[in-house]
């Protein structure tokens, strides 16, 4: 099973995507936010040859939450996890596109309780999480050398152990780590002047 992981690409769909089974998209998907970059992202899923695609929002994707039916509906050709599980060719994934506050972006919430409930939902059983935002420690240095991951995050990921955490929205930290359990990528195809220059991460599972 080939796993193609993305995150924030913002519309910019001028690079590769390698063929795979599965296609995860960790949020970012659009430039502004609109339905109208929301009907482009789909048209670019329904390109690609991947048997199953799977997308969720992030901070950018502002009409996900203010417009959640009327969002929801323009993604056709992949299926939209909000705060939710789904079954894979055997493989349980959940997905959510909660971060820590930061500008009044798209699904911000205050690092403490308010975000230790919303990943407090995340099933014990989970293969795969996608969330928008990193834990605390992987994936999560600014251009400036801050750590700015969800501490939060981290403590409930100690508790369930995925195989695979999938992230974005830290531009600058792409790359892949791992500890005894979890294999860590941050999957940002923008760099931090929101130029899509970075490929896919290719994962055989």
């Amino acid at each position: 099973m080939r796993l193609i992981l993305v995150s924030d690409t913002h519309c910019r769909h001028r690079f590769e995507v390698p063929e795979g089974d599965i296609l995860l998209h960790a949020g970012d998907l659009t430039g502004h936010g609109s339905l109208s970059d929301v009907r482009r992202v789909n048209r670019w899923l329904e390109g690609l040859p991947h048997r199953h695609k799977v997308v969720i929002a992030g901070n950018h994707d502002f009409c996900f939450e203010r417009e959640p039916e009327a969002a929801r509906a323009e993604i056709t050709a992949a299926h939209y996890l909000q705060d939710e599980a789904l079954e894979l060719e055997g493989i349980k994934i959940y997905g959510s596109p909660w971060q820590p506050r930061f500008c009044d972006w798209a699904f911000n919430l205050d690092r403490g309780p308010a975000l230790a409930r919303v990943w407090a939902r995340i099933p014990e059983d989970t293969d795969v999480l996608i969330t928008h935002g990193p834990p605390a420690g992987q994936g999560d240095r600014t251009f400036d050398g801050r750590g700015v991951g969800c501490a939060d995050l981290a403590e409930r990921l100690s508790i369930v152990r995925p195989r695979l955490h999938l992230f974005g929205h830290i531009h600058e930290a792409f790359g892949v780590t791992r500890d005894e359990h979890t294999t860590y990528v941050n999957a940002s195809i923008c760099d931090l002047h929101y130029q899509s220059v970075r490929e896919p991460v290719v994962l055989d599972w």
